[in-house]
């Protein structure tokens, strides 16, 4: 069956001799699976619980989710096949679910790397450096997109109530309380700005950060300074502005925060996505437990 599977791939549907190759690897893998659990067992003969039975093996073999599901695709390709062609009675591969692909967990900065950033290193009192200290705490103290703090205008900050008006995915708006130490920065770098670099006022936005030309400052321009700055503080592979983003919520829930309360500060649709800060810092006291018990 498997040698009329692979003909039918490589001559009447002309796929690649790779994608012919890999599907014969998978099903021979297969093949070979059940014929050790039970050699009077032929690929006729299986039920979904063998193939799961197999899948499992795979897994505990350190098989990644993506390899098992190609494997996976292989065999309901090959059952798809059987079952059109009348070789097989059933089809016992075209009801399982592959495992889920594992979402890598957000990379943050620890509490002592942020005090480090914004507190030992010397910040020279110019339009440059006072705009990168100030987008830098603006991100780690609110969560903010880089479209979100791109986005925003000097009539975006409420100083009255130290609240932000932010507009996030799909136009929806909402509002960011923030702190004392932010309103002081954000007051010292308009004082500045205004003085060195002026407000454009282009279609009359008045954009809260500018370029070095007067004009609202890019995504692009924020991702460069984001990264100069953690560079100097973090050996983490990603130093994006997002990093401070997953940095406020992981402070955020490790300080008393509900996830409900993140969700509605990050603009998050749903709770579920909010959650994946829970397994961040799950992993962060696994780590402290390892690091801390005599007998970890």
């Amino acid at each position: 069956m498997i040698n009329q599977f692979l003909n039918y791939l490589r001559y009447e549907r002309n796929s690649s001799p790779q994608t012919a190759q890999t599907y014969e690897e998978a099903l021979e893998e297969f093949e070979s699976y059940i014929t050790f659990r039970d050699e009077g067992l032929s690929l006729g003969e299986i039920d979904t619980d063998i193939i799961r039975d197999w899948m499992e093996s795979l897994m505990d073999k350190g098989n990644s989710a993506s390899t098992i599901n190609k494997k996976l695709s292989a065999l309901r390709s090959f059952y798809r096949f059987a079952l059109k062609r009348k070789l097989v009675t059933h089809d016992p591969a075209h009801c399982i679910d592959g495992p889920k692909k594992s979402k890598p967990l957000p990379q943050f900065l620890r509490e002592g790397e942020m005090d480090r950033l914004l507190d030992d290193l010397e910040w020279d009192d110019n339009y440059n450096n006072v705009r990168a200290r100030t987008i830098l705490l603006l991100l780690y103290s609110t969560g903010l997109r880089r479209s979100e703090l791109v986005g925003l205008n000097d009539y975006d900050v409420d100083f009255s109530v130290n609240q932000l008006k932010v507009t996030g995915k799909r136009n929806k708006q909402r509002i960011i309380p923030f702190g004392d130490e932010l309103a002081r920065e954000l007051c010292h770098y308009i004082d500045v700005r205004d003085k060195e670099v002026g407000n454009s006022g282009e279609s009359g936005e008045h954009p809260l950060f500018l370029g070095s030309k007067g004009d609202r400052i890019t995504g692009e321009q924020v991702y460069i300074i984001v990264r100069k700055y953690l560079t100097a503080v973090t050996s983490l592979k990603k130093r994006s502005p997002h990093v401070l983003r997953h940095t406020f919520a992981t402070a955020m829930l490790n300080n008393g925060a509900g996830l409900e309360s993140i969700k509605d500060l990050l603009g998050h649709e749903s709770v579920s996505t909010t959650e994946i800060y829970t397994h961040t810092t799950f992993e962060q006291l696994k780590r402290v437990y390892k690091e801390a018990h005599p007998r970890a």
